[in-house]
């Protein structure tokens, strides 16, 4: 019951923002000064979904949006666009988790596949339809297959270093139905 007290949930919970600000900081550290012929994962989305999926009570959407929002300001990219895409994915996910929790490791992750594919045919999307300037689709899907790889290790992180671990039905009873 001690991952159920409500310190231990706030504490997750601005763990999440903690971590989502490290992430973005050493994303924009300037250790290359080249451009890249590829994209890194995107680590942010990974640790939201496998919060999201894990313990959705650790990552509320409100904490996703600001962290994704502040990413998109951070990183140039259209404000509010991938805040909003990965809030519904996480919001996605975290109603399927229930059904998750009895699966094996296979079907989450190609859950948060698809999800993520989705994301990306979306954004590219919207993005063309406002005739906004993008990156190349190579580096695009470059990104999204990198992300998906990732996905493993950002779990095992999660699981391993910060104590993130899936609802035993109990738990889910005690936080309700939709956790």
């Amino acid at each position: 019951m001690d991952n159920l007290s409500p310190t231990r949930i706030w504490l997750m919970r601005l763990a999440f923002v903690g971590l989502g600000l490290l992430i973005m900081f050493f994303h924009l550290l300037p250790l290359d000064t080249l451009p890249r012929r590829w994209a890194p994962p995107d680590l942010l989305t990974a640790f939201a979904f496998a919060w999201s999926l894990r313990r959705p009570d650790y990552a509320p959407a409100i904490s996703i949006a600001l962290v994704m929002l502040i990413a998109d300001l951070m990183f140039h990219r259209p404000p509010g666009l991938m805040a909003a895409l990965v809030v519904m994915g996480s919001e996605y996910l975290k109603n399927r988790a229930v059904g998750l929790r009895d699966a094996s490791f296979a079907g989450e992750w190609l859950a948060v596949c698809l999800t993520l594919a989705a994301i990306t045919i979306l954004n590219r999307l919207v993005l063309a339809l406002m005739a906004v300037g993008q990156a190349q689709l190579s580096l695009s899907l470059i990104q999204m297959v990198l992300t998906m790889l990732a996905y493993p290790l950002v779990v095992l992180v999660t699981q391993s270093l910060l104590g993130v671990r899936k609802l035993t039905p109990g738990d889910a009873d005690a936080l309700g139905s939709r956790a």
